[in-house]
Parts: C-alpha cells; sequence; structure tokens
C-alpha cells in the first residue's frame, strides 16, 4: 500500500525569470559598477595626497569615463556574452583537442 503525502502545499515564487538590474546595469555588470565607483573613489584619495586636486580629478574623470564606457559596450555585446574563435578548427587527435589554424 503506497503511503500518503499530508503535506500542506504553498505556493512557489519563481522569480520574474529576467537578470538583476540597477540603474541600468544587468547582472555581472552591476558588480564591474561598484568596483569602478570604488576603484574611482581610492584612487582619487590616493592621487589627491601624492599629487594634488587638478591631478586626482582628472584620474577620477578618466577611470569613471573609461569604466563607464566599457561596462556599456560589454553590456550592449550580452549579459552572456562568449568569447567568439575566428579561424579554421582542424581535429587532430582522439584526445578531444582542436588546433586552430591560421585563415
Amino acid at each position: 500500500m503506497a503511503a500518503e503525502n499530508n503535506y500542506p502545499e504553498y505556493p512557489v515564487f519563481k522569480g520574474l525569470q529576467r537578470p538583476l538590474e540597477f540603474m541600468g546595469l544587468q547582472g555581472r555588470y552591476i558588480w564591474w559598477g561598484a568596483g569602478t565607483v570604488a576603484g574611482c573613489l581610492l584612487g582619487f584619495m590616493i592621487v589627491y595626497m601624492i599629487l594634488g586636486f587638478t591631478a586626482a580629478l582628472i584620474f577620477f574623470t578618466a577611470v569613471a569615463g573609461f569604466g563607464g564606457v566599457s561596462i556599456l559596450v560589454k553590456q550592449r555585446m550580452g549579459l552572456h556574452s562568449k568569447k567568439i574563435e575566428k579561424g579554421i578548427f582542424i581535429f587532430v587527435h582522439a584526445n578531444n583537442r582542436l588546433e586552430v589554424v591560421a585563415s
């Protein structure tokens, strides 16, 4: 005789099936943005102590600009972007190794 399961049923929230988003940044790029901001602030303080305000402001602007642009470019390529190999692939050995021949 099979045992009866008298467990209570609860509704399960499965999420929205969308990536996490914060201020326009999605998924892993949130961490990249946080790292860029932290690097800018820490770098600003260090450069300010060594070289002065003007150099620190230039450093801050350059790092924030480069970080922001690189994050936006990477994000536009896709959240799950993969490395795209170029060339011709030839199966050489039976141990599943591929060699790339220049095209």
